[in-house]
C-alpha cells in the first residue's frame, strides 16, 4: 500500500471509524498470536500434557471450521455485521479470561482448555466471516484495496511480533497469566468496534431459498471446476500437515530441543517473518514468472525446506527449525495471494461468498484431523518422528497443482466466467 493511499484512509470522517477498525484488529490479532504460544505451553508446562493431548487441543481450536464453516457465511449474511464482530470478541475475551482464573484457583484442567479452545474457535469463524464482509460498509469502493492492505499489514505484523512477545511473557509471568493478554486484546478490539459510528446497511431480505440449496450451489461450483478442485486439494493437504506441525511443535521445541519459552516464541515468529516477506514479494514474483504459474511454483520450490524442521538439534542447530519455518511460510503466502486472486477472477460475483465458504470448509476442515494425527504419532513414536512426517507431507502439496490446468497457464484469467 502506498503512502498516498494510506494517508487517504487516515483522513476524513470515515477514516475515524476505519482507524477504530484497524486498532481493534491490531489488539485482537496481537492477543491471538500471544495465545498461539501461551495456550500449548499451559498444556505442556503447567499440566504436563502428552503429545496426544496437545493434538486434541489443536484440533479443538480448529474444529469450528469443520462444524460451522459452511453455514456460518449464510447466517452472517442475514445479520448486521458489526454487532456480530463485537459479540464474537466479547465471547473470546470471556472464554480466555476464565483460564487464568481457573489456574489461580488451582482447578485448571485439560478439559477446560479443550472447551475454551472450541468456544473461541467458533467465535473466530463468525468474526472472520463478518470482518471480511464488513469493510465495504465502512469504506468507499475505491479505498477497499488500500483498506484490505492495511488490515493485512496489521495481521502480518501481529503474527511476527505476537509469538515472541508471548514467549517472553510466559517466561516472565507464567503461561496462564499470559492468557490475560489475549483476553485484554479481544476486549480492546470490542471496545474499538463499539466506537464505530458509520451506519451499516441492513442485511439483504431473505430470498426464501433454503440454506441447504445455497450451500450445495457453492459446493457444485468449486468441485465442477478442475483448477478450483485441485487448489482445494493442495490447500487441504497443506493445512492438514500444518495442523500436525502446530500440534507437535511446542512439544518438539520444549522437550526435544530443550528451548525455554522465550526462544519458543522467537522460533514461531520465524514463520511470520517469512510470511510477511512473501506478502511483500508476491506481486513482484507473480509478474516475473506468471500469476498462474506461481501458484504451483511457490510450494514446489519452498516445500523441501520443511525437511529442515526435523533436522534441527539442540543449541545453535535449533536455528534450522526457524529457517525452515521462514522459507516454507514465505512460499505459503505467495501461493495464497496467487490462488485467492485466481478464485476471485474465476468466480461470478453472485457466487463469491458461497465459493469462499466452500473452500474454507474444505481446506480448514482437514486441520482438526491433522492435529489429532500429529498428536497420536508423537505420542506413539516421538515428537521428532511426527515432525518428519509433517515435513514429508509438505512435499506432497504441489502434486495436485501439477496435475491441474494451472500447469499449462502463465497468467490469471482476464474476466470472470459463469463456471
Amino acid at each position: 500500500m502506498t503512502s498516498e493511499s494510506r494517508d487517504g484512509l487516515l483522513r476524513g470522517r470515515a477514516s475515524r471509524d476505519f482507524r477504530l477498525l484497524l486498532s481493534g484488529a491490531a489488539a485482537g490479532q496481537l492477543g491471538a498470536q500471544v495465545t498461539l504460544v501461551a495456550l500449548p505451553l499451559v498444556a505442556v508446562v503447567e499440566l504436563d500434557a502428552s503429545p496426544l493431548q496437545t493434538g486434541i487441543l489443536t484440533a479443538a481450536e480448529t474444529a469450528a471450521f469443520l462444524l460451522v464453516g459452511l453455514p456460518a457465511g449464510a447466517w452472517v449474511d442475514r445479520m448486521r455485521r458489526l454487532p456480530v464482530l463485537v459479540r464474537a470478541d466479547l465471547v473470546r475475551a470471556l472464554a480466555m479470561a476464565a483460564l487464568p482464573l481457573a489456574a489461580w484457583a488451582g482447578v485448571l484442567t485439560m478439559t477446560q482448555l479443550y472447551v475454551v479452545a472450541l468456544i473461541t474457535g467458533v467465535a473466530t469463524v463468525f468474526f472472520d466471516i463478518a470482518h471480511q464482509s464488513y469493510l465495504p460498509s465502512l469504506l468507499p469502493r475505491e479505498k477497499l484495496v488500500a483498506g484490505n492492505g492495511a488490515l493485512e499489514t496489521v495481521r502480518s505484523s501481529a503474527q511476527m511480533a505476537g509469538p515472541g512477545v508471548g514467549g517472553v511473557l510466559v517466561q516472565a509471568v507464567g503461561a496462564p497469566l499470559t492468557l490475560l493478554a489475549d483476553a485484554v486484546g479481544y476486549l480492546l478490539s470490542a471496545l474499538c468496534l463499539r466506537g464505530i459510528r458509520t451506519p451499516e446497511p441492513p442485511p439483504a431480505p431473505a430470498t426464501g431459498e433454503p440454506l441447504r440449496a445455497q450451500i450445495l450451489e457453492g459446493l457444485a461450483f468449486v468441485f465442477r471446476d478442475p483448477a478450483l478442485r485441485m487448489i482445494a486439494c493442495s490447500t487441504a493437504v497443506a493445512n492438514f500437515f500444518a495442523a500436525m506441525l502446530t500440534a507437535v511443535q511446542t512439544v518438539f521445541l520444549v522437550r526435544v530441543l530443550d528451548l525455554p519459552p522465550g526462544l519458543v516464541g522467537l522460533m514461531l515468529s520465524a514463520a511470520a517473518v517469512g510470511g510477511l516477506a512473501g506478502a511483500l514479494c508476491a506481486d513482484v514474483l507473480g509478474r516475473a514468472v506468471g500469476r498462474a504459474r506461481v501458484i504451483w511454483l511457490a510450494p514446489l520450490l519452498t516445500g523441501p525446506f520443511a525437511l529442515l524442521w526435523p533436522l534441527a538439534g539442540r543449541g545453535a542447530a535449533a536455528a534450522w527449525f526457524a529457517v525452515g519455518e521462514a522459507v516454507v511460510f514465505f512460499g505459503a503466502v505467495v501461493y495464497n495471494v496467487a490462488q485467492v486472486s485466481f478464485r476471485q477472477l474465476l468466480c461470478p460475483d453472485a457466487l463469491l461468498g458461497r465459493m469462499n465458504a466452500t473452500l474454507r470448509f474444505v481446506v480448514w476442515g482437514t486441520m482438526p484431523f491433522g492435529a489429532l494425527v500429529g498428536g497420536a504419532v508423537a505420542g506413539a513414536y516421538g515428537a521428532r518422528t511426527a515432525v518428519w512426517l509433517c515435513a514429508a507431507g509438505f512435499l506432497l502439496v504441489p502434486l495436485p497443482l501439477l496435475l491441474s490446468p494451472l500447469r499449462r497457464l502463465r497468467d490469471l484469467p482476464a474476466v470472470p466466467t459463469a463456471g
